[in-house]
């Protein structure tokens, strides 16, 4: 099944499970039947040959789900070897009842050992799912590590255990899968944070819960997807001319930095703005016109120069090698003042950090976690401990449209729900790549005149250029790979 859209809270999904066995009266363990089967179909998927599984339970639901797949693996042929990491005594309720169904069945359970971890070819986690509150304890942490050295693949049954479903962040220790299957609602934290890392390829199946209207809710985040490129770029018609297409000001690169702007400007130009200017400090005048003579380049020698061309643009960028000195804020005073769309980035928010800025709806916000930090007074770590809630208190305090950067970029607005990036690679952890999203996304804005959707398409044809220029390797990747690549992730 498809990933969908629509992503929720650990919390949802409990309520979306209450649903399903209270109003459309489904039994629990009818539920846990249907995720032990998919799991089977999806472990199967992933790993066709493998014949030997170990299968290692805790004492919930999640255990629950292990068993059924035991049961349903062992008669479909396979060896099957289970390891329990608590008491049988400890299982109550639907996980209670798989574990007799499976005994039933000629199923042997195991005490956890790690030794028996080797004699298997996939080993399927099924340890804690989403009903860890806490640290994970001592005694199952020493499992998770031991599951993790094993040299084995890993399949992860709802979420990896000891990986907070929410903000997807490991609880002191959690499962590194190779796969996950997820089951009801896709989590939230199988998308954010570190969740990437540690669930691997995800997969979904809603075990047959359709919720009726009256048990809708609103997902947490949306994940942003291939179809906005087009809703956002419509195909052009034949009479088109560039002043259709809209006039971009870039106002950056101080004193030594000509490449943050010209890479700005170069991506601003490949997802296809009709003109785009960079106003920079005059020394940086020549390299840029020589090195991408497409750019209209202005010595951004006073505020005078800077007013004038400021009335000529649809949109302003500011930021990208900007610099924080006295002719960096004097140029960010006047582009906060004119009144136009903005896309704000790199140093331009650290000037925001230092001297405070009232919220506006009128810009797009683009911080890295340490620039986010800097806006809300936090350290990169508070911000990465949960992007989410990050995410939410950068939109209370500063309004307009965040893209809070990094693996899994997210995008958020008042009103709006949330959207996560999947894509991109950590090739694009290189001097420049900022740059080349923030031209990417005035470029948008200049075509679409909607913050929230140019927001959310250039953060995905960024991501997905960054990933087309990684096809022959991540580590070496420059920024300017990617401006090339915008090109086509625009013409889908």
């Amino acid at each position: 099944m498809a990933l969908p859209n629509a992503l929720y809270s650990t919390a949802q999904v409990r309520a979306l499970d209450a649903h399903a066995i209270n109003e459309l009266g489904i039994a629990g363990y009818t539920l846990m039947k249907r995720a032990g089967e998919a799991a089977l179909r999806y472990l199967r998927t992933r790993w066709p040959m493998a014949h030997r599984i170990v299968i290692v339970c805790g004492r919930g639901n999640n255990a629950g789900d292990g068993y059924v797949l035991a049961r349903f693996a062992h008669a479909a042929g396979l060896t099957v070897t289970v390891l329990s990491a608590s008491p049988a005594q400890q299982l109550r309720g639907d996980a209670r009842l798989a574990y007799e169904d499976f005994r039933a069945s000629g199923g042997a359970v195991h005490a956890f050992a790690p030794g028996q971890l080797a004699t298997g070819e996939v080993i399927v986690d099924a340890l804690l799912g989403t009903g860890l509150k806490g640290v994970v304890q001592a005694q199952l942490a020493e499992v998770i590590r031991a599951i993790n050295l094993s040299g084995r693949p890993v399949f992860a049954l709802d979420v990896p255990s000891g990986l907070d479903g929410d903000a997807g962040v490991p609880l002191g220790e959690a499962v590194r899968a190779d796969a996950t299957v997820t089951f009801v609602g896709l989590k939230t934290g199988l998308l954010v944070g570190e969740g990437p890392e540690f669930a691997g390829t995800v997969f979904f199946d809603d075990l047959e819960v359709s919720p009726t209207p009256a048990a809708q809710l609103v997902p947490r985040l949306t994940r942003i997807v291939e179809a906005e490129i087009h809703a956002a770029l419509p195909r052009r018609t034949r009479s088109a001319n560039k002043g259709n297409f809209g006039r971009v000001l870039i106002v950056g690169s101080g004193s030594g930095m000509p490449g943050a702007a010209r890479l700005a400007g170069e991506a601003c130009l490949r997802v296809g703005a009709g003109l785009t200017t960079v106003a920079v400090a005059p020394e940086n005048v020549a390299p840029i016109a020589a090195g991408r003579p497409e750019l209209i380049c202005v010595a951004l020698s006073d505020e005078a120069v800077l007013a004038e061309v400021l009335t000529r643009a649809d949109v302003i960028a500011v930021g990208p090698g900007l610099g924080r000195s006295p002719w960096a804020r004097a140029a960010l005073d006047t582009v906060l003042a004119s009144g136009k769309p903005l896309v704000i980035d790199a140093d331009a928010l650290n000037l925001l950090a230092e001297s405070g800025a009232p919220a506006r709806e009128d810009w797009i916000l683009t911080p890295h976690p340490g620039e986010a930090g800097r806006l809300l007074g936090l350290s990169a770590q508070d911000i990465q401990r949960d992007r989410l809630a990050a995410l939410d208190r950068l939109i209370e305090r500063f309004h307009g449209t965040i893209v809070l950067k990094g693996a899994g970029t997210l995008v958020g607005a008042l009103g709006r729900t949330p959207g996560v990036c999947e894509q991109g690679n950590p090739g694009m952890a290189t001097a420049g790549t900022g740059d080349v999203l923030t031209g990417a996304i005035a470029g948008i804005l200049a075509q679409c005149h909607e913050h929230w959707i140019a927001a959310r398409v250039g953060v995905l044809v960024h991501a997905m250029a960054g990933d087309a220029a990684a096809r022959s390797g991540e580590r070496g990747l420059l920024a300017s790979d990617l401006a090339r690549e915008l090109h086509n992730c625009v013409n889908l």
